[in-house]
């Protein structure tokens, strides 16, 4: 799967550490690690953030052909601050590096070739009315693509028109309930009681979405798809904090329904990704690497062998109880960080307690 993310790189800044973050490099992050292969078009500046995020994103996998350096503004910062339920806010003090880039029709042009599968977008650069244009332009023009939007509003760079424009690209639209309820009063959908299923209904409707995906934090989620809503539940973990969990859900979700998962299990793979991601510092920490230890609880998962394939093939092919998720898509990223997989489908230790929690 080819992915175009057009969005902001920044360092999330904590009280005792910074972070590489942005939710479009995140996201990127993520899909490169389930084995997909994500494109991010952003910008940096010329300075010391600028230089570690392009090594850093080396590090994660990501090419930085199309991560434009901006002389006359700076890379991105957020300042993170938690609110007593340990859900981030962030401050994003503008313009930065993402808000600099130029989108010429000479690099519309130049991306046309990559055949890409699927656009994703957030609202934050969106904000930038070139930007926005572009957008509109590859989602126009890109031969055979789908948008993705994540919604991720933040306080201050957005606007109702831009939302319900962006809306219209989308093929796949996600957000969170607060998000829901924020575009449900703003519409005029709430009436005499809030429901989630109604809002997805209508908005679907509306700008003839395919799919919505609503997050609800720890319990879970909420998936719209042809006149159908399925609420799926969350999982039991320990979180370290949530910046770029979402981000995280919205990469595995999107993997899954590119590959024509069943609604279910896409909804329980993201949410097993984006809890995992939870339990670990920041937003792009490494959930494949050796070094992580601190892993939140597994999912009960089995290994079986089909009958109907060779052994070399039986090896990499794990079967699920009621509760599993395939588990196919994650092996060639666990290969690739060096773990191996014996004919009897088991891993190293901690190979496999990777496995079993996002199985």
């Amino acid at each position: 799967m080819k992915v175009l993310g057009i969005g902001e790189i920044l360092w999330d800044v904590f009280p005792d550490q910074e972070l590489l973050g942005g939710a479009a490099l995140n996201f990127c992050a993520n899909l490169r690690r389930l084995g997909d292969l994500p494109t991010l078009l952003s910008g940096i500046g010329q300075d010391p953030r600028g230089s570690l995020a392009c090594t850093a994103m080396k590090q994660l996998g990501l090419a930085i052909d199309f991560v434009q350096t901006i002389n006359r503004l700076p890379t991105g910062v957020a300042t993170v601050k938690m609110n007593s339920d340990g859900e981030p806010h962030f401050v994003i003090q503008r313009p930065l590096a993402f808000d600099g880039i130029t989108l010429s029709t000479k690099l519309l042009e130049t991306l046309a070739p990559f055949e890409f599968d699927w656009l994703y977008f957030g609202t934050l650069m969106q904000t930038d009315p070139e930007v926005e244009r572009a957008t509109h332009e590859l989602a126009s023009h890109l031969p055979g693509v789908r948008c993705f939007y994540d919604m991720n509003l933040r306080a201050g760079h957005w606007n109702f028109e831009l939302v319900k424009r962006l809306c219209g690209l989308a093929s796949i639209l996600k957000l969170n309930e607060s998000e829901a309820e924020i575009m449900a009063e703003l519409s005029g959908t709430i009436r005499a009681e809030f429901s989630l299923e109604t809002v997805c209904r209508e908005w679907a409707a509306r700008f003839e979405i395919d799919v919505i995906c609503v997050t609800l934090g720890p319990r879970g989620c909420l998936i719209y798809q042809d006149g159908s809503a399925l609420r799926v539940p969350g999982v039991s973990n320990t979180v370290r904090d949530t910046v770029g969990s979402g981000d995280a859900f919205a990469a595995a979700f999107l993997h899954g329904h590119h590959r024509g998962w069943p609604m279910s299990q896409r909804a329980r793979f993201a949410i097993a990704l984006g809890a995992l991601v939870a339990s670990l510092p920041g937003a792009t920490s490494d959930w494949l690497s050796r070094q992580q230890r601190s892993l939140p609880p597994r999912l009960p998962v089995r290994l079986r062998q089909p009958q109907n394939v060779g052994r070399s093939q039986r090896a990499c092919t794990p079967g699920t109880r009621q509760h599993g998720l395939d588990l196919f898509p994650l092996l060639p990223a666990l290969r690739e960080k060096g773990w191996r997989i014996n004919s009897n489908g088991k891993a190293n230790t901690h190979a496999l307690n990777v496995g079993m929690f996002i199985s």
